[in-house]
């Protein structure tokens, strides 16, 4: 199956302004041409746009997706090196994700307090009334 830079753009989630930029700065190959002369991408094609998309989502910076893409095109020769680069990132998200508990549980402290004056409050106002 092949698609049109449009549909790319629109399955991937990326702009086709991204699809392009990441052509030119080497994330992705060229796709193949279509008669016309047109981009015309495969579903392999797709499925790494959606693994850098993956990358990207991580945090993983545009400098070590370009390491990690040339490497890619050295095959199993790259191996080695592109399993550091993911285990590097997988450390990365681990942390953040460590942090954003913390945030979390921050939030969850501070809205439990918050539901509690609001809780005592309405009691407050109840005897008021009632008195």
């Amino acid at each position: 199956m092949s698609y049109s830079i449009a549909e790319a753009a629109r399955r991937s989630g990326l702009s086709i302004d991204t699809l392009r930029y990441y052509e030119r700065i080497k994330l992705v190959d060229p796709p193949s041409r279509d008669a016309a002369g047109r981009r015309a991408y495969s579903d392999d094609d797709l499925a790494w746009l959606g693994f850098l998309t993956k990358l990207r989502t991580t945090g993983m910076p545009i400098k070590m997706m370009r390491e990690y893409a040339q490497l890619r095109r050295h095959g199993d020769a790259g191996a080695a090196r592109r399993r550091g680069i993911l285990v590097e990132q997988r450390s990365s998200v681990r942390e953040r994700i460590a942090e954003l508990q913390s945030c979390l549980d921050v939030l969850d402290y501070k809205i439990d307090n918050y539901d509690r004056i609001c809780r005592d409050l309405a009691g407050a106002e109840v005897e008021g009334i009632s008195a």
